[in-house]
């Protein structure tokens, strides 16, 4: 069930890709976060347009801090995975944008129960992530960003980043022959 209160939050189903929800990493040198790259296929038309209008109700909000306009050439998260990373079959006919927080998200299963076992949630499976889209203006620079508000996830899908999971890789002990 899907309790957004805000025009700028969404709830986005979406496939993770690298995914930091157990502990902060530092880009460039800067402030550690959590994060999490949310990749959605085009074809799903409702959620795409929900964060479009996220997006541009954030510009709307954020005009003032602008000097009371939106600025044309405002940077804003939605990407094009066919256009930003045409080499990695993962974005391949899909939209996706990066979402980080200073603050831990809450991991949770399909359940809304908590999430212990950090292995269970990987880059490459699939849920939902809440997101609130904000406007900014920091050194020059000025656009609409993603917030991460917590995590839930829903199935298993094949790891990215090259690491499989032990489950795939080993067969039960009393399988095999060991050392036999």
């Amino acid at each position: 069930m899907n309790k957004n209160t805000s025009a700028t939050k969404v709830i986005v189903p979406c496939r993770f890709s690298y995914l930091h929800c157990w502990e902060p990493d530092s880009v460039n040198g800067g402030d550690p976060k959590y994060s999490v790259s949310a990749i959605v296929p085009k074809s799903d038309t409702k959620t795409v347009e929900a964060i479009k209008a996220a997006i541009e109700q954030a510009k709307k909000d954020s005009a003032s801090k602008w000097g009371g306009k939106i600025p044309a050439n405002l940077k804003t998260p939605l990407r094009d995975g066919d256009i930003d990373r045409p080499e990695d079959e993962a974005y391949k006919g899909c939209y996706f944008f990066n979402a980080n927080s200073r603050q831990a998200p809450q991991v949770v299963d399909g359940k809304v129960q908590p999430i212990l076992d950090q292995s269970e949630v990987y880059s490459g499976c699939y849920g939902r992530v809440s997101v609130t889209f904000y406007g900014y203006n920091s050194n020059g620079n000025r656009g609409v960003a993603a917030g991460l508000g917590n995590i839930q996830k829903l199935k298993d899908g094949e790891a990215l980043g090259g690491r499989s999971r032990a489950t795939d890789d080993f067969g039960t002990a009393e399988d095999e022959d060991f050392l036999g």
